[in-house]
């Protein structure tokens, strides 16, 4: 098992369950439905790569490069891309004007996710196990 991997993907399985809850409970009524669906994209795919994270800390058989750049694509992934949807979905509530910035670190962060798949792809592909 891979330590850091597993710590990291309880961290961010922690924060997605308070934001999901938080969206649910506290947002709900105070974003529109169209920021409410933005909040769930965000919690639904943090929530994705949460379980890949824990299935890469616990696959010992790999290429350690590949499973390492796989872990840090998800991590950059899930930060870039749910980060960035959730600020993008709660501007109007804080009143922030953000989203003409923000806005291109979302596919960055989708980018970053595909590779992280690809790395994890190729590390099953040279395992010779």
């Amino acid at each position: 098992m891979n330590r850091k991997i597993v710590i990291t993907a309880a961290l961010f399985g922690l924060l997605a369950v308070v934001a999901g809850a938080f969206g649910a409970h506290s947002l709900k009524a105070r974003l529109s439905l169209s920021d409410i669906d933005i909040w769930h994209t965000a919690v639904q795919y943090q929530f994705y790569h949460v379980f890949a994270l824990l299935f890469l800390g616990l696959y010992t058989n790999a290429k350690a490069s590949l499973v390492n750049l796989s872990y840090y694509l998800f991590t950059s992934g899930i930060i870039c891309f749910s980060g960035s949807l959730y600020l993008i979905a709660a501007e109007d509530l804080f009143g922030w004007r953000l989203a003409h910035i923000i806005w291109p670190v979302t596919p960055l962060g989708g980018v970053f996710f595909i590779g992280g798949w690809a790395a994890l792809i190729l590390a099953a592909i040279r395992n010779k196990e």
